[in-house]
């Protein structure tokens, strides 16, 4: 027997959340937030950034499911220099 994790039982593991989110956000109409918040605290203990990770790179493994994850947010870097445009002056 190898050393490590099983990886049929992570490949299942990742089917089974999929469906969970899929579950929480488009049968019971839930926030993708609050979904992410109950698979990570309640279900599956794991991290919220780590669910989003399985999520975006299992995408294409269900095809009856039609999941939607996220998109990654890009903040703007705006510096003191730029932000000093938006204060009103006396």
């Amino acid at each position: 027997m190898a050393k490590g994790r099983d990886r049929d039982l992570i490949g299942k593991r990742d089917e089974a959340l999929l469906r969970r989110y899929h579950y929480w956000t488009e049968e019971q109409r839930l926030r993708f937030d609050d979904a992410l918040r109950i698979l990570s605290q309640q279900e599956f203990f794991i991290s919220e950034e780590r669910i989003m990770s399985i999520i975006r790179a299992n995408l294409s493994r269900i095809k009856e499911l039609s999941l939607n994850p996220v998109p990654k947010v890009k903040k703007p870097k705006v510096t003191a220099s730029q932000l000093a445009f938006f204060r009103e002056e006396e």
